[in-house]
């Protein structure tokens, strides 16, 4: 009798544990702070989960570029109102791009949502290199034609108070974008 109480107790905790992990499990691992980017914008810091398990070599050239600090300082040269916010350009004119290589499309099923993270690109699927925009609204005919490599996890707020333009007039810049593990 004790020996099937024991039993049925073990089995509980077990049970109890493995609900645990799977409450916290996958989708805090993708927390890890070098797969967190921090967004400084004029209006407050905006956090971004990557995306290594839809977009390896995308969130690689990011990181590399933040590390650089390449973004720091550069406007949102495109802000079409209900659609999204564009960046990543260091002559703020939408054709520039850093002196590192483009990257291959990594196209996915994840949806263009609210707060997804998009390469920019060319015709040619495989031209992305740093330029980047965030979405405002679900954008569901750029799903399997843009790579998807990020999301907002807090301060979309301040993305949405990004001055509008084609280009903006007096166009917003990034203050600055860092990987969270080099953040001290």
């Amino acid at each position: 009798m004790k020996d099937s109480v024991d039993r049925r107790r073990f089995s509980r905790g077990l049970a109890l544990l493995a609900g645990a992990f799977a409450a916290v499990g996958p989708a805090r691992a993708a927390d890890d702070p070098e797969n967190l980017l921090y967004l400084q914008l004029k209006d407050g810091r905006v956090v971004i989960r990557l995306r290594p398990d839809l977009a390896p070599k995308h969130v690689e050239q990011i990181k590399t570029l933040a590390r650089r600090g390449f973004y720091d300082g550069i406007v949102f040269h495109r802000v079409i109102e209900g659609f999204m916010a564009q960046t990543g350009d260091p002559t703020g004119t939408g054709a520039g791009g850093s002196d590192l290589p483009n990257i291959a499309a990594e196209f996915s099923s994840e949806p263009f949502k609210r707060g997804t993270l998009g390469m920019a690109r060319s015709a040619s699927p495989n031209s992305a290199n740093s330029q980047f925009f965030i979405c405002f609204a679900p954008a569901s005919f750029l799903n399997g034609q843009y790579t998807v490599w990020g999301e907002v996890i807090s301060g979309m707020e301040f993305v949405d108070k990004i001055k509008r333009g084609e280009p903006p007039a007096n166009p917003d810049k990034i203050v600055s974008l860092k990987v969270a593990a080099d953040v001290k």
